[in-house]
């Protein structure tokens, strides 16, 4: 009975490890694929691209995204998780070492593209898969919240981290700023890199992980999926979460745009004061995201979501409008960060909320799974051409703080569909009672 109680002591600690590990992985392996979110404007100077081209690179890297959701799941079926999140984290890194080397265009359409595939096929559904098995019973929500809030902080502290080496480097009137920008990617290869070697010796101690049960799974087989998915599409609230999630996820990309703005904005803010703005901004997602979760749970998911949206789109007009109000540079100044920091939590909030929806899909459990695969899809195809949009709207604009003014007018415009839907998404779920369907946490 001792031995038991010892060997479930350890089980527990190694589930505990490995949602650390995992979380850590989550939080490492992304940032420096979107580094632009704070280093834009350094990155097409050190890469000698215009905004049309560093939209296009982000564009066919959430191509390769779109196209990787299915197939990632059913790759994490067949291949043990762990193998393939060691095989992500090293070809990311690798990856990350050639593009700290400043290549060629030609080049940096191939690194995005692997990187499509490394974050995308490898690692999505590898992920989501290994927080599903480390889980036990009525687990589910609290691993899959320690990794989206845990990821959340490990981006910021890298961030920090990041943005420190990047100030060191630079030095006064932003003198090297490329310099600063190789290390901050090496910094991020690197630590891909040693993460994979970590998660590759986690691999040897794979037999004390709990595992998965065939008993457990739910009974599908190929020849439905056809017919599952019809049915998956002719259901309105798969359509209506999926507007919510596009939405929300136009508003995350806005967020990108925050350290160019800044810094076109002719408000005397360098290269390092923008980094440190949107870098504290990142410390706001862990915030964002429990408090957005505890008062879904306090007064519903679709209602908070709802009011996050609407004030996200406010916050953007307010840094749209704000410039224009020919107010001393100061107060114009304080005004701007203040709608950052404002979009940034409630941005955060948006995304902790959005999944949390999928509670109120009229799907039978075994049909889920393809119905998260279908909502994933569209609701994560702004991948594809926002940064396309971007890039466009950015080279064309008479100057760049038109251009990015232009550019959140188009994310408050999504904004609102995202709101429509909300509402119209409330109003079936209170008007048709929904089935007994088991609710299915994701990220």
């Amino acid at each position: 009975m001792e031995n038991r109680v010892k060997t479930e002591q350890v089980k527990n600690s190694t589930r505990y490890i490995q949602i650390l590990l995992l979380t850590i992985a989550g939080g490492a392996i992304y940032p420096m694929l979107y580094l632009r979110q704070i280093y834009q404007d350094t990155m097409i100077q050190a890469f000698n691209i215009t905004n049309v081209q560093l939209g296009e690179l982000y564009s066919i890297m959430g191509f390769l995204f779109f196209i990787c959701y299915t197939p990632s799941g059913w790759l994490a079926d067949r291949v043990k998780p762990m193998k393939l999140i060691t095989l992500s984290l090293l070809g990311t890194g690798l990856l990350g070492l050639w593009y700290s080397t400043l290549p060629s265009y030609t080049a940096l359409l191939i690194i995005f593209s692997g990187w499509g595939i490394t974050t995308g096929l490898t690692f999505w559904g590898a992920v989501m898969k290994r927080i599903k098995l480390l889980a036990a019973k009525n687990e589910a929500g609290r691993f899959y919240g320690i990794y989206d809030g845990g990821r959340g902080l490990v981006e910021s502290i890298l961030a920090s981290i990041a943005l420190f080496i990047f100030s060191v480097t630079v030095g006064p009137n932003d003198a090297n700023v490329v310099q600063g920008l190789v290390y901050v990617i090496h910094l991020y290869s690197w630590f891909c890199i040693a993460l994979a070697v970590v998660c590759f010796v986690c691999i040897w101690f794979e037999a004390n992980a709990p595992h998965e049960t065939e008993e457990k799974r739910a009974k599908t087989t190929n020849k439905n999926v056809i017919k599952d998915l019809g049915f998956i599409l002719r259901q309105p609230e798969v359509w209506l979460i999926a507007i919510i999630i596009s939405s929300g996820y136009h508003l995350f990309w806005s967020t990108y745009s925050f350290s160019g703005y800044l810094q076109a904005g002719g408000w005397g803010f360098t290269a390092v004061m923008a980094g440190t703005i949107t870098t504290i901004k990142l410390w706001l997602r862990p915030v964002g995201g429990v408090v957005g979760g505890f008062l879904g749970d306090k007064l519903g998911n679709i209602k908070v979501l709802t009011y996050a949206l609407m004030l996200s789109a406010l916050g953007l007009v307010g840094l749209i409008a704000i410039p224009a109000t020919h107010l001393p540079s100061g107060v114009v100044v304080g005004f701007c960060v203040f709608f950052i920091l404002f979009v940034g939590l409630l941005t955060y909030a948006v995304r902790g909320l959005y999944w949390a929806i999928i509670e109120n899909l009229k799907v039978p459990e075994t049909k889920l799974g393809l119905a998260i695969g279908v909502i994933s899809a569209v609701g994560y195809c702004p991948d594809i051409f926002i940064p396309l949009i971007n890039g466009y709207i950015m080279d064309y604009a008479p100057d760049q703080k038109t251009g990015y003014q232009l550019y959140f007018g188009y994310t408050v415009v999504m904004a609102c569909f995202g709101i429509v839907a909300c509402y119209v998404l409330k109003h079936r779920v209170t008007s048709q009672p929904l089935p007994a369907v088991k609710p299915v946490t994701v990220e």
